[in-house]
């Protein structure tokens, strides 16, 4: 397979039909941007009135009243209790619907696979989380096969008919790392020819979407986190290897390539001062887990959902003080190029040791010589571990129900 065949196109879709559900093929441009518009405004806001829309938007009431009836219609909003308190008639807010549509989402992991069901709001419905020592392509697509049985059962007839389509979360190019993979050069080499993207098609009753994991990852806190609402914003995800993501003018920037945001191959000087190595191979999770090997510890609790990091003790104090001294460095390269408004840290880890990272990094940045530089805000991602399967139901519903740049954060 070649690297063409693995990036998205610039849509970040499949060559497939959408459903009936998505909302373009075939209506007028102008109408779905208003009605994608109007969805937009009102995921950011939580609910808004019709008169509060037409503010927002520019456009008549009465055009607002027909898209937002309309959308009502389709089960994309819902009307909520009445707002009184007011001159005049109370006014009515609307909502998005929870089971207006929903999208599952697949992490292809290093060391773990993920399954969700989400819905429009990012509730995640259904999980399935399955541990592994590498990733082999046969035993995914079974997984896969029958993931999406097992949470389709869960769901309504009218839930399974909202279901949009399946986004998959990947690292690229996994064949090119055999060392940190861990797998047989034959599973290696079974990454290196099969469109995996291809294979879930013919699982998929819906159409199916692919993205770098880390990119999926930046796509979830895009749209469902980013509680500040930045616009401009730098991501950076601590999984079995680092990685990150893009967003400028509040839309996700994948890049010419699929690569933006790729934070693993960046240069650090190596410890013995003798050239540079990649920072990958001084901060991603799997270094971590060699550490723990060689000091006779069982590193499988990083792969779990649960666990206390804290017993790891020394090493994991010794892994966390190049994490962070190497993610300033990330940081301050970064902003140098790109004046982001904010940086955000997630990671394949537990909560509190997210925001210890958090914390160290600002430390660490107090270090470094900012003179010219405009600081940017060094914030927590919202959701951890979770992040890349999230990111993967996202990409259904970024595609069918938002818009491509800037306006998903419109103001007035």
């Amino acid at each position: 397979m070649s690297d063409a065949e693995l990036r998205p196109d610039r849509a970040g879709r499949s060559a497939g039909e959408f459903t009936d559900l998505s909302r373009g093929t075939n209506q007028a441009g102008l109408r779905l941007y208003n009605e994608r518009l109007v969805l937009s405004l009102i995921r950011r806001n939580g609910s808004l009135p019709k008169a509060d829309i037409a503010r927002l938007t520019g456009l008549s009431p009465q055009t607002i009243s027909t898209i937002a009836n309309g959308l009502e219609r389709d089960g994309l909003l819902m009307r909520q209790a009445p707002q009184r308190g007011r001159v005049g008639q109370p006014s009515v807010p609307y909502a998005l619907a929870p089971d207006g549509a929903l999208a599952f989402g697949l992490k292809i992991g290093r060391r773990s696979i993920d399954l969700i069901v989400m819905d429009l709001l990012g509730k995640v419905r259904g999980k399935l989380h399955r541990p592994y020592p590498y990733p082999d392509p046969a035993q995914i697509l079974a997984f896969l096969e029958e993931g999406i049985a097992a949470l389709s059962n869960q769901l309504t007839p009218e839930q399974r008919a909202r279901v949009v389509g399946i986004g998959i979360a990947s690292p690229f190019e996994l064949w090119n790392w055999e060392h940190q993979v861990g797998a047989p050069k034959e599973i290696l080499a079974a990454w290196q020819t099969i469109d995996i993207r291809a294979e879930v098609e013919t699982l998929s009753p819906w159409p199916v979407y692919f993205y770098n994991d880390a990119t999926a990852a930046c796509a979830a806190e895009l749209l469902l986190g980013n509680p500040s609402q930045h616009l401009d914003f730098l991501y950076i995800f601590i999984g079995s290897f680092i990685g990150g993501g893009v967003v400028l003018n509040g839309s996700l920037f994948p890049g010419r390539s699929g690569y933006a945001g790729a934070i693993a191959p960046l240069p650090v000087l190596r410890h013995d001062g003798q050239g540079y190595e990649q920072v990958l191979r001084r901060t991603s999770l799997y270094v971590l887990a060699e550490k723990m090997r060689e000091a006779g510890l069982n590193p499988e609790m990083l792969w779990r959902e649960e666990g206390d990091w804290k017993t790891i003790g020394p090493i994991l104090e010794d892994w966390l003080d190049v994490l962070c001294q190497s993610v300033a460095v990330i940081i301050m390269s970064a902003t140098a190029i790109i004046d982001f408004e904010a940086i955000v840290i997630d990671g394949g880890f537990p909560s509190d040791m997210r925001d210890v990272v958090v914390e160290r990094v600002k430390q660490e940045l107090d270090n470094f010589d900012r003179q010219g530089l405009t600081a940017p805000a060094i914030v927590a991602g919202q959701f951890g571990p979770d992040a890349r399967a999230m990111g993967g139901a996202c990409l259904p519903l970024i595609s069918n129900f938002t818009l491509d740049r800037e306006v998903l954060f419109k103001d007035a």
